[in-house]
């Protein structure tokens, strides 16, 4: 199992989860895995549109939990840490860790300055995890650079 923790207190104020996740959702489709992205339903329509806008040479075929072909989705955005459409990635766009993360085969916790106390107490306790490996990203002038 592995954790990565995406530290968004750096990136620009407006659009930071929206910024990092289709990066992450095309990373995950490449590997030929699907995504579960959890939040909250109020965050629902900007990261749709993230994921079809925001990067120029694609966009990222995507539905939500409860609609028709949920399991089908290669990406499902839901409020739920349930997989409906099979995911063994999971996303935690509204920062907020889930224990029922660990049953995927890889998370992605992705935090900014309203989450970032409780991101570094959730760093923590997974560290005392030895089946799992913890890997944290920060911006460097506009690059994800893996920093622990």
């Amino acid at each position: 199992m592995r954790v990565d923790f995406y530290n968004l207190t750096r990136a620009p104020a407006s659009g930071q989860v929206e910024a990092v996740l289709p990066l992450i959702a095309r990373n995950t489709l490449n590997a030929g895995q699907r995504l579960l992205v959890v939040a909250e339903p109020d965050q629902f329509d900007h990261l749709s549109d993230a994921l079809w806008t925001r990067l120029p040479d694609s966009f990222l075929a995507h539905g939500r939990a409860g609609d028709p072909h949920e399991t089908r989705q290669p990406i499902l955005l839901s409020a739920a840490t349930a997989p409906a459409n099979g995911a063994r990635y999971v996303a935690l766009a509204d920062g907020v860790w889930r224990e029922e993360a660990l049953a995927f085969d890889r998370a992605f916790l992705l935090f900014g300055d309203t989450t970032i106390v409780a991101a570094r107490a959730v760093w923590r306790d997974l560290g005392t995890h030895t089946d799992l490996d913890r890997h944290l990203w920060k911006q460097d002038g506009g690059k994800w650079q893996e920093a622990g």
